[in-house]
């Protein structure tokens, strides 16, 4: 009678100790391992293993074992289609008095190499979903009866918890780790971002970037061709997260390469031309991606701009709007698609607003898009607002209009203030007080 009360004492230490692997850090394969002992202990048998189900295959993937061989593991594959796990899978225990003589057995003669006689299989079902199979071994025929079954059902139970416990453990520190590596790719496309505009007198140069995951495809940059010419781009790749930010990085040293030096040598045709025949090698079907490049000259006082598939930027000129669209088709569809520029003459107090789709396409929660109409209302209310100030203005009323409502797409901005009095032919070293260095943000 003592002898009988320590053995269940032990067992219900050992059904207590599967039971705190549901509530352990674990990983998957550590608690598969313990899994696997334990129910061998619980149950007093010769050997154990533990089937996974794979739902793509819908094979049953050996995962752990417990008194049985390397030969035995390898012997072969288990379905979800044979006749055993189809019974087990409707929630029955199946047992096999000698797996040496029964048809039902897939691999007698491993199971006699192996010294098996009787074998007990039970599904591990977690909220009413088979997610493997859980086998008993023992060298004695008919060893398993109805407290064998009972007992194998409980410890099946726990191990069904367990399991997915550690499935979920696994992909939370999976997911760590991904966000770890997101974080670090956002902190890579930052420092793509210009933090600060270049040093060119006359001009009030103002930026953001608002990626509406850590990364996106937007981007904005700055060329200083001289002391009185600025090359400036905004570009948006087809795409949302990592993948059109590492296309976009791609693109943006290309745009560096081409546009470095280029335009004492090329025309903005023949630079629109180059990019687009890289973008072509590079994208693949349904990637484009769409660029507004300008050259603004505060010497000759012009604008001479390239307009590739891209939101038409804006000149707000005497409080009204004139769209540049001139230039051609995105980038990566056609080598021979043909490029247009337009120069434009700059007159005092002008600005040029640039913008991605982002901004004009945020919608409020009764999905009505804030608008380019609401746009160009807004921007010829404020003709003498600095360009800091004027972005942020601008995001403040699209604010107003979308609430609360999450947005899908980023949204980049880049204006420049033209200044009311002309500036000298050849300026000395500008004083901080004569010229703006521009603000930049990365995020609102």
């Amino acid at each position: 009678m003592r002898y009988k009360k320590s053995k269940k004492l032990s067992r219900d230490e050992q059904i207590y100790q599967i039971s705190t692997m549901v509530a352990g850090n674990f990983t998957l394969q550590q608690v598969l391992d313990r899994l696997a002992g334990a129910a061998v202990k619980v149950t007093n048998t010769q050997a154990c293993s533990i089937r996974l189900l794979d739902d793509e295959t819908g094979d049953l993937k050996m995962s752990a074992t417990y008194g049985l061989s390397e030969a035995y593991r390898n012997k072969g594959p288990v379905t979800k289609n044979e006749p055993v796990i189809k019974e087990v899978f409707k929630g029955r225990a199946i047992v096999i008095p000698d797996m040496r003589v029964d048809p039902r057995v897939k691999y007698p003669d491993a199971s006699r190499r192996e010294g098996l006689v009787s074998q007990l299989s039970v599904a591990m079902i977690f909220r009413d979903k088979p997610i493997g199979v859980l086998r008993l071994y023992s060298p004695e025929p008919n060893r398993f009866n109805r407290s064998s079954v009972s007992l194998a059902r409980l410890v099946a139970s726990q191990c069904a918890v367990a399991i997915t416990n550690a499935r979920l453990y696994e992909q939370a520190l999976e997911g760590a780790r991904m966000s770890e590596q997101v974080n670090l790719a956002a902190a890579i496309q930052r420092r793509m971002i210009p933090n600060k505009a270049p040093c060119i007198c006359g001009l009030d140069v103002g930026a953001i970037y608002q990626p509406c995951f850590q990364v996106g495809g937007d981007m904005y940059d700055f060329f200083q061709i001289d002391d009185h010419t600025l090359g400036v781009a905004i570009s948006d790749v087809i795409g949302k997260g990592i993948p059109a930010a590492m296309m976009m990085s791609m693109f943006r040293g290309m745009l560096r390469a081409y546009s470095d030096g280029g335009y004492e040598r090329h025309s903005l045709v023949e630079i629109i031309g180059k990019l687009n025949t890289a973008a072509c090698r590079e994208c693949r079907d349904g990637e484009f991606i769409t660029l507004f490049l300008a050259v603004i000259n505060t010497q000759t006082r012009t604008v001479t701009y390239c307009n590739c598939g891209h939101e038409p930027a804006l000149m707000i000129r005497d409080r009204k709007a004139i769209e540049l669209s001139t230039g051609g088709l995105v980038l990566g569809i056609m080598e021979d698609t043909q490029y247009q520029t337009e120069t434009l003459e700059i007159r005092p107090g002008d600005c040029l607003f640039m913008y991605t789709d982002g901004l004009i396409d945020a919608m409020n929660f009764e999905r009505q898009l804030w608008g380019r109409d609401r746009l160009i209302e807004t921007l010829v209310k404020y003709p003498n607002a600095t360009a800091h100030c004027l972005i942020h203005t601008i995001l403040g009323h699209r604010r107003r209009h979308v609430g609360l409502a999450q947005q899908v797409d980023d949204t980049s901005i880049v204006a420049i203030r033209f200044p009311i009095a002309a500036p000298p032919e050849k300026p000395p070293q500008c004083p901080e007080e004569v010229f703006s260095h521009g603000t930049i943000d990365h995020h609102d």
